[in-house]
Protein backbone atom coordinates (compact mmCIF):
# COMPACT_ATOMS: atom_id res chain seq x y z
CA UNK A 1 0.00 0.00 0.00
CA UNK A 2 1.01 3.41 -0.49
CA UNK A 3 2.17 5.62 2.52
CA UNK A 4 3.94 9.08 2.89
CA UNK A 5 7.62 8.15 3.26
CA UNK A 6 8.56 9.82 -0.03
CA UNK A 7 6.64 13.14 1.07
CA UNK A 8 8.15 12.80 4.79
CA UNK A 9 11.10 12.90 3.48
CA UNK A 10 10.76 15.93 0.95
CA UNK A 11 9.30 17.76 3.84
CA UNK A 12 12.39 17.04 6.16
CA UNK A 13 14.70 18.50 3.55
CA UNK A 14 12.49 21.98 3.84
CA UNK A 15 9.35 21.29 1.36
CA UNK A 16 6.54 21.70 3.18
CA UNK A 17 3.67 21.69 -0.19
CA UNK A 18 4.05 18.74 -2.39
CA UNK A 19 1.88 17.83 -4.59
CA UNK A 20 1.27 14.47 -6.28
CA UNK A 21 0.60 13.85 -9.89
CA UNK A 22 -0.34 11.00 -11.87
CA UNK A 23 -2.35 10.43 -15.38
CA UNK A 24 -4.80 8.24 -16.27
CA UNK A 25 -5.47 7.01 -20.46
CA UNK A 26 -2.33 7.13 -22.15
CA UNK A 27 -2.78 3.77 -23.72
CA UNK A 28 -6.71 3.95 -25.01
CA UNK A 29 -7.40 4.60 -28.76
CA UNK A 30 -9.95 7.22 -27.81
CA UNK A 31 -10.43 10.11 -25.28
CA UNK A 32 -8.23 12.30 -24.03
CA UNK A 33 -5.31 11.88 -21.54
CA UNK A 34 -6.10 13.26 -18.32
CA UNK A 35 -4.17 14.09 -15.32
CA UNK A 36 -4.91 14.88 -11.48
CA UNK A 37 -2.46 17.13 -9.12
CA UNK A 38 -2.95 16.66 -5.57
CA UNK A 39 -1.51 18.23 -2.38
CA UNK A 40 -2.51 16.10 1.08
CA UNK A 41 -3.17 17.85 3.89
CA UNK A 42 -0.67 17.66 7.21
CA UNK A 43 -1.47 14.13 8.80
CA UNK A 44 -3.66 13.16 6.00
CA UNK A 45 -4.66 9.13 6.19
CA UNK A 46 -6.29 6.92 4.47
CA UNK A 47 -6.90 3.15 4.91
CA UNK A 48 -7.70 1.88 1.54
CA UNK A 49 -6.40 4.58 -0.89
CA UNK A 50 -4.55 2.87 -3.49
CA UNK A 51 -3.25 2.89 -6.73
CA UNK A 52 -6.67 3.51 -8.86
CA UNK A 53 -5.56 0.21 -10.79
CA UNK A 54 -5.86 -1.93 -8.00
CA UNK A 55 -9.53 -0.35 -7.23
CA UNK A 56 -12.96 -1.29 -8.49
CA UNK A 57 -14.85 0.98 -10.06
CA UNK A 58 -17.15 1.62 -7.24
CA UNK A 59 -14.42 2.05 -4.56
CA UNK A 60 -12.36 4.54 -6.51
CA UNK A 61 -16.23 6.45 -7.07
CA UNK A 62 -16.08 6.36 -3.70
CA UNK A 63 -12.49 7.19 -2.93
CA UNK A 64 -13.02 10.39 -5.46
CA UNK A 65 -16.26 11.61 -3.70
CA UNK A 66 -13.90 11.46 0.06
CA UNK A 67 -10.72 13.23 -1.67
CA UNK A 68 -12.55 16.46 -3.27
CA UNK A 69 -15.37 16.93 -0.63
CA UNK A 70 -15.95 20.53 0.63
CA UNK A 71 -13.39 20.21 4.13
CA UNK A 72 -11.39 17.48 2.97
CA UNK A 73 -8.64 19.89 3.29
CA UNK A 74 -6.95 18.60 0.00
CA UNK A 75 -5.77 21.08 -2.84
CA UNK A 76 -6.71 19.44 -6.15
CA UNK A 77 -6.57 19.59 -9.91
CA UNK A 78 -6.98 18.08 -12.86
CA UNK A 79 -6.46 18.58 -16.47
CA UNK A 80 -7.35 17.23 -20.18
CA UNK A 81 -5.16 16.97 -23.08
CA UNK A 82 -8.25 15.85 -26.30
CA UNK A 83 -7.60 13.49 -29.09
CA UNK A 84 -6.66 15.70 -31.89
CA UNK A 85 -4.10 17.44 -29.70
CA UNK A 86 -2.49 14.10 -28.58
CA UNK A 87 -2.68 13.22 -32.86
CA UNK A 88 -0.19 16.74 -33.71
CA UNK A 89 2.00 16.15 -30.74
CA UNK A 90 1.30 12.53 -29.77
CA UNK A 91 0.88 10.74 -26.70
CA UNK A 92 4.07 11.14 -24.69
CA UNK A 93 3.88 15.12 -25.33
CA UNK A 94 0.50 14.92 -24.60
CA UNK A 95 0.88 13.16 -21.19
CA UNK A 96 3.32 15.58 -19.68
CA UNK A 97 1.13 19.09 -21.42
CA UNK A 98 -1.45 17.59 -19.24
CA UNK A 99 0.79 17.00 -16.16
CA UNK A 100 1.69 20.82 -16.67
CA UNK A 101 -1.49 21.69 -17.12
CA UNK A 102 -3.07 19.99 -13.73
CA UNK A 103 -0.67 21.21 -11.49
CA UNK A 104 -0.79 24.95 -12.81
CA UNK A 105 -4.39 24.88 -12.45
CA UNK A 106 -4.09 24.38 -8.28
CA UNK A 107 -5.31 26.85 -5.96
CA UNK A 108 -1.52 27.41 -4.13
CA UNK A 109 1.46 26.72 -6.08
CA UNK A 110 3.36 23.17 -4.13
CA UNK A 111 7.57 23.69 -3.74
CA UNK A 112 7.97 20.14 -5.08
CA UNK A 113 6.36 17.67 -7.37
CA UNK A 114 6.24 13.67 -6.96
CA UNK A 115 5.11 12.68 -10.67
CA UNK A 116 4.47 8.44 -11.45
CA UNK A 117 6.80 7.47 -13.62
CA UNK A 118 10.29 9.00 -14.86
CA UNK A 119 10.94 12.82 -14.61
CA UNK A 120 9.31 14.85 -17.01
CA UNK A 121 10.94 17.46 -18.98
CA UNK A 122 10.77 21.08 -19.06
CA UNK A 123 8.32 20.94 -16.12
CA UNK A 124 7.32 24.14 -14.43
CA UNK A 125 8.46 23.23 -10.92
CA UNK A 126 11.02 20.68 -9.13
CA UNK A 127 10.05 16.99 -9.39
CA UNK A 128 10.83 13.53 -8.38
CA UNK A 129 9.91 10.86 -10.68
CA UNK A 130 8.48 7.86 -9.07
CA UNK A 131 8.51 4.32 -11.34
CA UNK A 132 5.15 2.59 -10.13
CA UNK A 133 4.60 6.06 -7.59
CA UNK A 134 0.89 5.18 -7.83
CA UNK A 135 1.86 2.13 -5.67
CA UNK A 136 4.22 3.95 -3.21
CA UNK A 137 2.93 7.66 -2.54
CA UNK A 138 -0.55 8.61 -1.06
CA UNK A 139 -0.13 11.23 -2.88
CA UNK A 140 0.38 10.02 -6.42
CA UNK A 141 -2.43 7.59 -5.44
CA UNK A 142 -4.70 10.34 -4.60
CA UNK A 143 -3.64 11.84 -8.27
CA UNK A 144 -4.51 8.33 -10.02
CA UNK A 145 -7.85 8.33 -8.39
CA UNK A 146 -8.94 11.85 -9.68
CA UNK A 147 -7.74 11.68 -12.76
CA UNK A 148 -9.26 7.69 -13.69
CA UNK A 149 -12.47 8.74 -12.09
CA UNK A 150 -12.63 12.16 -14.20
CA UNK A 151 -11.88 10.36 -17.45
CA UNK A 152 -14.11 7.86 -16.77
CA UNK A 153 -16.96 10.03 -16.70
CA UNK A 154 -15.52 11.51 -19.78
CA UNK A 155 -15.73 8.72 -21.46
CA UNK A 156 -19.34 7.68 -20.27
CA UNK A 157 -20.62 11.21 -21.33
CA UNK A 158 -18.92 10.10 -25.00
CA UNK A 159 -20.75 6.96 -25.04
CA UNK A 160 -24.57 9.64 -24.54
CA UNK A 161 -23.31 11.05 -27.83
CA UNK A 162 -21.65 7.92 -29.89
CA UNK A 163 -23.30 4.80 -28.23
CA UNK A 164 -22.24 2.54 -30.96
CA UNK A 165 -18.61 2.24 -29.77
CA UNK A 166 -19.36 0.79 -25.79
CA UNK A 167 -17.30 3.73 -24.43
CA UNK A 168 -19.70 3.02 -21.13
CA UNK A 169 -17.79 -0.37 -20.91
CA UNK A 170 -13.93 -0.18 -22.40
CA UNK A 171 -13.45 3.53 -21.87
CA UNK A 172 -11.79 3.55 -24.73
CA UNK A 173 -9.30 0.77 -24.54
CA UNK A 174 -8.61 -1.72 -27.80
CA UNK A 175 -10.94 -3.80 -26.45
CA UNK A 176 -12.16 -6.67 -28.87
CA UNK A 177 -15.45 -5.16 -28.83
CA UNK A 178 -13.97 -1.65 -29.55
CA UNK A 179 -12.18 -3.09 -32.38
CA UNK A 180 -15.16 -4.61 -33.79
CA UNK A 181 -17.37 -1.31 -33.95
CA UNK A 182 -14.51 1.29 -35.58
CA UNK A 183 -14.45 -1.76 -38.12
CA UNK A 184 -18.40 -1.73 -38.49
CA UNK A 185 -18.47 2.16 -38.16
CA UNK A 186 -15.16 3.73 -38.48
CA UNK A 187 -13.09 6.40 -36.35
CA UNK A 188 -15.71 8.81 -34.69
CA UNK A 189 -14.29 12.55 -33.89
CA UNK A 190 -12.73 11.39 -30.23
CA UNK A 191 -10.98 8.32 -31.64
CA UNK A 192 -6.43 8.77 -31.69
CA UNK A 193 -6.00 8.57 -35.59
CA UNK A 194 -2.24 8.49 -34.73
CA UNK A 195 -2.39 4.82 -33.20
CA UNK A 196 -1.92 2.35 -35.23
CA UNK A 197 -4.90 0.50 -34.74
CA UNK A 198 -7.32 3.36 -35.29
CA UNK A 199 -5.39 4.32 -38.48
CA UNK A 200 -5.09 0.65 -40.01
CA UNK A 201 -8.76 0.75 -39.65
CA UNK A 202 -9.85 3.90 -41.12
CA UNK A 203 -7.26 2.98 -44.13
CA UNK A 204 -9.15 -0.29 -44.80
CA UNK A 205 -12.33 1.71 -45.15
CA UNK A 206 -10.67 4.01 -47.61
CA UNK A 207 -9.53 1.56 -49.45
Amino acid sequence: MPDLAHEDALRADGHRLIAGIDEAGRGPLAGPVVAAAVILPDGFRHDTLNDSKQLSAARREAIHAELTAPGSGLHWAYAVVEADEIDRINILRATHLAMRRAVESLAVAPAMTLIDGRPVPDFPLPHRGLVKGDSLSLSIAAASVIAKVERDRLMEAHHRTWPSYGFDRHKGYGTAAHLAALRAHGPCPIHRRSFAPVDEIAGSRRA
